[in-house]
């Protein structure tokens, strides 16, 4: 099989490529390891930047997001028993994010792209990335038990930490760059209405606590638990009794509870690779780098990356400039580093180190009084946490 794009992976990135390929009349095939049915049920992401929204709707692919999407126009930070609202609107210029899950995202391009769109393969798993340092490279994969063979003039990896795109990259030519954590998240849906009408981020002495939603009737919370803790070591009672504390105010609210339907554990960690280009392989989302879900950056990097990517490639494909193909790497790094910052920062203002001294616990208020009562501190929480431009 022949095409002009190889895209490797059917999350957010390989789904949203495919779309914006097939917009500027450019050939595609996608390839995902799994079934159908298990792409459009991960829990994953939940959390739109802008720029990710309006992407979306630029593609075609934004009607039920507008729809059933939760548009919030902040966030509060709690901490020492209140809270403190960071209005996004006023601090930005008008931007905002959208409560809307990676699940439905999937579910909205797969649709599109079965509607007419190119080649979409479900169970073929990629084996391996060759010759992507030739004007000829291809892709090797296993499809309804029979070895195949894609030859394109591009590859786009878009198929994670575990695929097999980044190990396509020579060890001589990469650069990595990792932080890991030693605490992790426990994560679970319920069915019960959010106890806020926006995300809540809270510290408190016991560890993080995050107060977010995946609709009116679902509410997603998230704790701060020790590196190696497996959710079964957690009943449903003590999930909803730590949350209350960790999200306690002293007027003394509590949340709404409701069954819990699931529970995971996230470990957390921050890797970067470099470059995210060699020759016509380009890497883009958890294939080339991985955040901290603090600040809600993991699906919205994938899709700058692709955004970028088709643009680069449609203007080669137009016009025969290389340069957005040239610099893809470049471009794309300088925002996956400021996402990592962010990240970051807002990793270490919010959790509890299990190493951390009484001076540690002041400077983590300090910061977070200083966006209470700041302006410019506020602004650039919020200018990141919405999301910076994709070009």
């Amino acid at each position: 099989m022949r095409t002009t794009v190889a895209i490797i992976g059917a999350g957010p990135a390989g789904l949203l490529l495919a779309r914006l390929l097939d917009a500027a009349g450019i050939e595609s095939v996608v390839l995902e390891s799994h079934d159908r049915a298990y792409v459009e049920r991960r829990q994953r992401a939940g959390i739109l930047e802008q720029g990710t929204a309006d992407a979306l709707r630029a593609a075609g692919a934004g009607a039920r997001m507008d729809r059933e999407g939760l548009r919030h126009t902040g966030i509060e930070l709690r901490f020492e028993g209140r809270g403190h609202r960071v209005d996004f609107p006023s601090l930005t210029g008008g931007r905002a994010v959208t409560v809307y899950a990676q699940t439905e995202v999937c579910k909205d391009l797969i649709a599109l792209r079965f509607r007419g769109g190119g080649p979409l393969l479900f169970g073929a798993e990629a084996l391996a990335v060759e010759d992507a340092d030739t004007d000829a490279p291809r892709v090797r994969y296993r499809h309804e038990g029979r070895e195949s063979v894609l030859h394109c003039a591009y590859v786009a990896g878009c198929d994670g930490y575990w695929g097999v795109s980044r190990a396509a990259v020579p060890a001589a030519l990469s650069r990595t760059y990792e932080r890991r954590y030693p605490y992790a998240w426990l994560g679970v849906l319920a069915d019960a209405p959010p106890s806020h009408d926006e995300l809540v981020y809270a510290r408190h002495d016991r560890g993080f606590a995050l107060l977010s939603m995946r609709s009116p009737t679902v509410s997603r919370l998230y704790l701060q638990v020790p590196e190696g803790t497996r959710a079964a070591d957690w009943s449903e009672r003590a999930i909803w009794d730590e949350l209350d504390l960790r999200l306690a105010t002293d007027d003394g609210g509590r949340l709404v509870r409701g069954p819990i339907t699931a529970t995971s554990v996230t470990p957390m960690r921050s890797h970067v690779h470099e470059p995210m280009r060699h020759g016509r392989l380009f890497l883009a989302g958890d294939a080339a780098h991985i955040v901290p879900p603090t600040g809600a950056k993991g699906l919205n990097l994938a899709v700058g990356d692709v955004v970028t990517l088709a643009r680069a490639l449609v203007a080669h494909h137009a016009d025969g400039d290389p340069t957005g193909l040239d610099t893809y790497s470049a471009t794309c790094l300088r925002r996956v580093w400021q996402a990592e910052w962010f990240a970051y920062a807002m990793t270490a203002m919010l959790h509890r180190d299990p190493d951390a001294t009484p001076f540690d616990d002041r400077l983590q208020l300090a910061r977070l009084d200083r966006i209470a009562t700041s302006r410019a501190a506020a602004t650039d929480l919020a200018e990141s946490y919405t999301g910076l431009p994709f070009d």
